[in-house]
Protein backbone atom coordinates (compact mmCIF):
# COMPACT_ATOMS: atom_id res chain seq x y z
CA UNK A 1 0.00 0.00 0.00
CA UNK A 2 1.37 3.87 -0.99
CA UNK A 3 0.32 6.67 0.76
CA UNK A 4 0.52 9.98 -1.07
CA UNK A 5 2.97 12.60 0.32
CA UNK A 6 2.31 16.31 -1.27
CA UNK A 7 5.66 17.92 -1.61
CA UNK A 8 6.58 21.65 -3.13
CA UNK A 9 7.43 22.16 -6.77
CA UNK A 10 10.76 22.74 -6.36
CA UNK A 11 11.56 19.36 -4.61
CA UNK A 12 9.63 17.17 -7.22
CA UNK A 13 11.80 19.05 -9.43
CA UNK A 14 15.03 17.99 -7.66
CA UNK A 15 13.04 14.13 -7.13
CA UNK A 16 13.08 14.38 -11.05
CA UNK A 17 16.24 15.60 -11.12
CA UNK A 18 17.82 12.75 -9.23
CA UNK A 19 15.58 10.29 -10.72
CA UNK A 20 17.01 11.17 -14.24
CA UNK A 21 20.56 11.23 -13.03
CA UNK A 22 20.59 7.83 -11.73
CA UNK A 23 19.20 6.55 -14.98
CA UNK A 24 21.70 8.79 -16.90
CA UNK A 25 24.70 7.16 -14.17
CA UNK A 26 23.86 3.78 -14.04
CA UNK A 27 21.34 3.19 -17.36
CA UNK A 28 18.76 1.69 -14.59
CA UNK A 29 15.48 3.34 -14.46
CA UNK A 30 14.27 3.76 -10.98
CA UNK A 31 10.51 5.24 -9.46
CA UNK A 32 10.46 7.88 -7.52
CA UNK A 33 8.49 5.90 -4.89
CA UNK A 34 12.16 3.76 -4.78
CA UNK A 35 13.99 6.70 -5.00
CA UNK A 36 12.36 8.45 -1.95
CA UNK A 37 12.42 4.74 -0.01
CA UNK A 38 16.01 4.93 -0.44
CA UNK A 39 16.67 8.44 0.24
CA UNK A 40 14.71 7.62 3.54
CA UNK A 41 16.78 4.29 4.30
CA UNK A 42 20.25 6.86 3.85
CA UNK A 43 18.81 9.09 6.20
CA UNK A 44 17.45 6.64 9.15
CA UNK A 45 20.85 5.42 9.01
CA UNK A 46 22.15 8.64 9.71
CA UNK A 47 19.26 9.29 11.95
CA UNK A 48 21.52 11.92 14.59
CA UNK A 49 22.44 14.28 11.15
CA UNK A 50 18.86 14.47 10.07
CA UNK A 51 17.60 15.59 13.93
CA UNK A 52 20.79 18.01 13.91
CA UNK A 53 19.98 19.38 10.59
CA UNK A 54 16.40 20.57 11.84
CA UNK A 55 17.79 22.37 15.30
CA UNK A 56 17.89 26.27 15.74
CA UNK A 57 21.17 27.03 14.50
CA UNK A 58 23.34 28.39 18.03
CA UNK A 59 26.35 30.35 15.37
CA UNK A 60 26.95 32.94 15.47
CA UNK A 61 25.15 33.83 18.75
CA UNK A 62 22.99 37.09 19.49
CA UNK A 63 24.00 39.68 21.17
CA UNK A 64 21.78 39.01 24.23
CA UNK A 65 23.51 35.69 24.34
CA UNK A 66 27.10 37.04 24.21
CA UNK A 67 25.89 39.57 27.07
CA UNK A 68 24.65 35.67 29.05
CA UNK A 69 28.06 34.53 28.47
CA UNK A 70 29.99 37.75 29.81
CA UNK A 71 27.40 37.85 32.85
CA UNK A 72 28.28 34.68 33.74
CA UNK A 73 32.14 35.22 33.39
CA UNK A 74 34.30 35.43 36.50
CA UNK A 75 37.87 35.63 37.62
CA UNK A 76 39.17 33.49 39.73
CA UNK A 77 42.42 35.44 40.54
CA UNK A 78 44.62 32.90 38.80
CA UNK A 79 46.44 33.11 35.80
CA UNK A 80 46.00 30.69 32.75
CA UNK A 81 48.34 30.11 29.92
CA UNK A 82 47.83 27.31 27.57
CA UNK A 83 49.84 24.92 28.47
CA UNK A 84 47.30 25.31 31.68
CA UNK A 85 44.46 24.33 29.66
CA UNK A 86 46.08 21.51 27.82
CA UNK A 87 47.39 19.74 30.99
CA UNK A 88 43.55 20.05 32.79
CA UNK A 89 41.85 19.02 28.87
CA UNK A 90 44.24 16.43 28.15
CA UNK A 91 45.90 15.23 31.73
Amino acid sequence: MSTPVKIDEEAKDRLERLQAEIKLETGRKVTQQELLSRLIDDAYADCEAVVDSFRETSVPLTDAEKEAMRRGRFSSGVETDEEDIDDILYG
